[in-house]
């Protein structure tokens, strides 16, 4: 599992640390980390370092240093680097190593078109202008580089790796907001500990891929964000025991559909018994009963009421449009107790009071709709470039887990917990793949309560733990899906089985070998196992 920090939380940690005398070793240890990794990029890209054409845009801060010491390793390899230098001031020690290894420096405030030619001319760009402090987004020259070049990279032409120090400049590293303008990278190396800003909204799409260096922090203060990886998932899906029948793997409830849009309930079915439960109970309209059971003849449909449906579990609320039985029919898998997913039009009938066992699904605009009406003042853009605050805001309202759907697709208990999850593929924005992420999750909820016999109660964020897998199932399902290209949400319970196949039989083999399973989405360097490239 992941664990990321504020940048505040990551400064607090190095504090005594500097004040010890240890800064000059973390710089070398997150300069070379960094190094390192670019170092790698380079070889992958062109076979080899020498001659490779490498910018480095060098702020004033420990940023710009670590970026600097980086490029002079490079330059001692026989890269041609630059130096862009943003700012009148530089790190004295970072900028004389520097020079020292050949590389030439620009002053970016007198020559911005030339600085951003040299940018997309360059095999690869290191960013290090602004670091963890940096607040409201690049300004002055800085952004008038990062415009251009952005410009000078939309079109067809091959684009540089662009690698960020720490973290994408321009980015809050505490919230991943991005009020202005800021840099995007293809890598992010960041040091200590990842932070919440490459977690979540703006931030996450900026960071690219993610390489943690350890330069030696020990432990960072404050609350974490967390992502699940593939070791987790495989411990925390159920599995069918020996002794298990169709009741006892988990039976869902699922009152979802309507006339309007009776699609919405195949495909959540589908989802969910891609999944694994034991049993689908379907409650809905009697023309989307027929639907189901050509589709699914083994879900049990009916037109009944929430009360008298013997289930471990309710999604509701998919494609339900203004169907008042189905809206009934939310409200009583609210008030039933039981986990419940409760998704789309069915938001709309959410009131403060629930617990964390009914997790809330919502996209920006539904979620936007919920805090209107809860008496908050929030727009779908303020949501968006800060999901992390807002969904944590809506489920201290509502007493509800919050699942706020986006490119990284944040989960907050209302007891603080919070993850996020960014496997998905852009591909999987499309209409009605969140139906299949309710039915994911509502099979996770109906599953692991019956597996849940021997504890009963479970533990603190449990529930947001479960709705980030089912984001990660959902994700990687979405992947594997549009290898071809465009995918079709009816193509993702195939994906679905494919995805828990494997994950399963990592789990197996892992107990078979006495270990767990190796993570790959996340590289985690040790700063004292860091390749020796020389």
């Amino acid at each position: 599992m992941i664990s990321a920090y504020s940048g505040t939380a990551v400064r607090a940690a190095e504090k005594p640390l500097l004040e010890a005398g240890n800064g000059p070793a973390l710089m070398q240890r997150a300069a070379y980390g960094l190094y390192a990794a670019c170092a790698r990029e380079l070889l992958e890209r062109r076979g080899s370092l020498y001659g490779a054409r490498v910018t480095v845009l060098a702020g004033a801060g420990n940023n710009g240093g670590d970026a600097l010491f980086a490029g002079a390793r490079l330059g001692r390899r026989g890269a041609a680097v630059t130096a862009v230098l943003t700012s009148a001031v530089s790190h004295p020690q970072a900028l004389a190593a520097f020079r020292s290894a050949g590389g030439r420096t620009v002053e970016l405030s007198s020559a911005v078109e030339e600085c951003t030619r040299l940018c997309a001319a360059s095999d690869l760009v290191i960013d290090g202008i602004l670091g963890t402090g940096g607040k409201g987004g690049l300004r002055g020259p800085a952004a008038e580089l990062a415009r251009a070049f952005a410009g000078l990279t939309s079109g067809s032409n091959p684009s540089p790796v662009m690698i960020a120090c720490d973290l994408p400049s321009g980015v809050d590293a505490d919230t991943g907001r991005a009020d202005g303008v800021h840099l995007a990278a293809d890598l992010t190396v960041t040091f200590g500990a990842a932070k919440t800003g490459l977690m979540a909204g703006p931030g996450a799409v900026a960071a690219g891929r993610i390489e943690i260096i350890d330069i030696g922090l020990g432990t960072v203060p404050g609350q974490a964000v967390r992502r699940l990886e593939t070791a987790d998932l495989t411990g925390l899906l159920p599995s069918p025991r020996k002794t298990d029948q169709k009741y006892s793997r988990g039976v869902l409830g699922i009152a979802a559909g309507s006339a309007t849009y009776p699609g919405a309930a195949v495909l959540a079915t589908g989802a969910a018994l891609a999944t694994g439960v034991g049993m689908v109970r379907y409650l809905g309209p009697e023309s989307v009963c027929r639907l189901i059971n050509t589709a699914h003849p083994e879900a049990v449909c009916a037109t009944g009421n929430v009360p008298l449906a013997h289930v471990q579990a309710w999604l509701a609320g998919p494609g339900a449009g203004t169907d008042e039985d189905q809206r009934r029919r939310a409200l009583e898998a609210m008030a039933s107790g039981l986990p419940a997913v409760i998704d789309a039009d069915a938001i709309s009938c959410v009131e403060p009071g629930l617990g964390p066992q009914v997790v809330l699904t919502p996209h920006a605009g539904e979620l936007t709709a919920l805090l209107i009406r809860l008496g908050e003042t929030v727009t779908r853009e303020q949501i968006e470039g800060d999901p992390l605050r807002y969904a944590r805001r809506a489920a201290e309202l509502t007493g509800a887990t919050v699942l706020l759907k986006g490119w990284a697709t944040i989960t907050a208990s209302p007891t603080g917990e919070t993850y996020s999850q960014a496997e998905a593929t852009p591909w999987l924005a499309a209409a009605g793949s969140g139906d299949t992420l309710a039915g994911i999750l509502g099979a996770l909820l109906a599953t692991t309560r019956c597996n849940r016999d021997a504890d009963p109660e479970p533990p603190a964020g449990y529930y947001a733990e479960l709705a980030a897998a089912a984001a990660s199932i959902h994700g990687r399902a979405g992947n594997l899906a549009a290898q071809a290209g465009p995918l079709e949400p009816s193509a993702l319970p195939a994906a679905i089985r494919t995805v828990l196949g494997e994950l399963a039989a990592m789990r197996e083999a892992s107990k078979r070998a006495g270990r767990r399973p190796k993570n790959r989405e996340w590289q985690s360097v040790p700063f004292n196992a860091l390749p020796r490239l020389r």
